[in-house]
């Protein structure tokens, strides 16, 4: 006889399952960690290629589709949160490499650039360079991109203890009492002392919906050398890197080839509209890869979804949304991003130094990571990540000598029993 069909989930059910509160608040903390720090760098790297009030908004309409699909896409086909976003770097350099540089030019380095990610992913150099680099120093490069974020949650509080204070200890005892709910609860109290403080400015708020302006590449070789060629090197050293890192720190091996190739065939489809450049998210990645985003690390992707959803809220809404997030209180922003990273700053603290031969080099990461120091326009991730693994050669090469040399045997002991010399 057969068994009765088991009856098909609830409606309420498939929303419980599809979106867990934990879930959708790690992803709207990524967003507004992404958004506010570096939202202002898009509309300056967008004036210093002339754009209009119409072409910057474009921009942001790209930007947001694009680390939608992008997000959506690889985290649904993975089954892992594959968080992307806007490159940082590069829209730093795009706002003083692109003076004197026309629209349609700057588009064309845009597309450029793009074209070269998509050689990375098909060659799959990138993910064969990746797979050379150990846990430890992997883990300590992560460590060092957050420890911003984590000393900003106790910075905060110096001038505005009255919003990051309550943030921190209604996070601790909810980490006891509800700890699936801890960040989510500590951004609720946020925002409740935020607004008893008088730390919002709706005044700066202005509706505004985006629209799509295309803008057909001009390729020119100065251009795309000077603009292109930079934009796609501080892309993949400063960004996709770290990405990177993040995911394999978190125990998801997603393979990098794939990811590479898919991003940069989105970002050169949307280059026209303003998708200047897309990448592997690190930050904001760490706080979807985490265990506050979800205790099971199977489901954890979701929070990566419902961050592409708040992006394409981002995109739809332009200049709309970058206005509400200047009138949110900085300090509410920094001491959130801080609880959220906690558990992430943690595992890769220990991860970094569980391995005594190469806690040295993992320190030489951190440390060089947490300094930020930027050389010929790349930042620290490349260059802390360098000086590990030139200190795990040297280290390497020093252990194995000590280890190769004789012991020396000692001399025998004059006594009434034979003594054993060290083999």
């Amino acid at each position: 006889m057969a068994a009765p069909p088991s009856p098909s989930p609830s409606p309420l059910a498939r929303i419980r399952a599809a979106a867990p509160p934990s879930a959708v608040a790690a992803g709207l903390i990524a967003v507004l960690v992404g958004v506010t720090s570096s939202a202002a760098l898009v509309f300056t790297a967008a004036r210093a290629a002339g754009a209009d009030a119409r072409e910057t908004s474009s921009w942001m309409l790209a930007i947001g589709v694009g680390v939608a699909v992008s997000s959506i896409g690889l985290s649904l086909r993975f089954r892992a949160p594959v968080v992307t976003a806007w490159s940082t770097p590069g829209a730093a350099l795009l706002a003083t490499g692109l003076a004197g540089v026309s629209m349609a030019q700057a588009v064309g380095a845009f597309v450029f650039s793009a074209v070269l990610m998509i050689v990375s992913g098909v060659t799959g150099w990138f993910a064969k360079a990746m797979d050379r680099i150990p846990v430890p120093l992997a883990s300590a490069l992560l460590a060092g991109v957050l420890l911003h974020f984590g000393t900003g949650l106790f910075a905060s509080m110096d001038g505005s203890f009255a919003i990051a204070f309550p943030v921190f200890v209604l996070y601790l005892l909810a980490r006891r009492l509800l700890p699936r709910y801890a960040v989510l609860v500590a951004l609720g109290g946020g925002v409740v002392a935020s607004v008893l403080a008088g730390g919002w400015h709706l005044e700066r708020i202005r509706l505004s919906l985006a629209e799509p302006v295309f803008t057909a590449p001009s390729f020119d070789w100065k251009v795309l050398i000077s603009v292109g060629v930079p934009l796609f090197v501080v892309t993949m050293a400063s960004q996709n890197l770290p990405g990177v890192a993040v995911l394999r720190g978190s125990g998801y091996q997603v393979p990098v080839s794939p990811m590479m190739t898919w991003i940069g065939a989105v970002t050169a489809v949307l280059a026209p509209f303003g998708a200047f450049g897309l990448n592997l998210a690190a930050i904001t990645a760490a706080i979807c890869t985490g265990e506050e985003a979800h205790p099971d690390r199977a489901r954890r992707y979701l929070a990566a979804v419902w961050s592409g959803v708040f992006y394409l809220c981002v995109g739809l809404l332009g200049a709309t949304v970058v206005s509400l997030l200047a009138a949110m209180p900085h300090a509410l922003v920094m001491a959130v991003a801080g609880v959220g990273l906690l558990a992430t700053i943690e595992a890769s603290l220990a991860a970094a130094l569980a391995d005594p031969p190469a806690r040295e080099a993992a320190a030489v990461t951190f440390l060089a990571t947490a300094s930020g120091v930027t050389l010929l326009g790349i930042g620290s991730t490349f260059w802390g990540l360098l000086a590990g693994v030139l200190t795990s050669l040297i280290t390497s090469h020093r252990r194995g000598r000590t280890a190769s040399s004789p012991v020396p045997a000692q001399p025998a002991v004059s006594s009434g029993t034979p003594q054993r010399t060290a083999p």
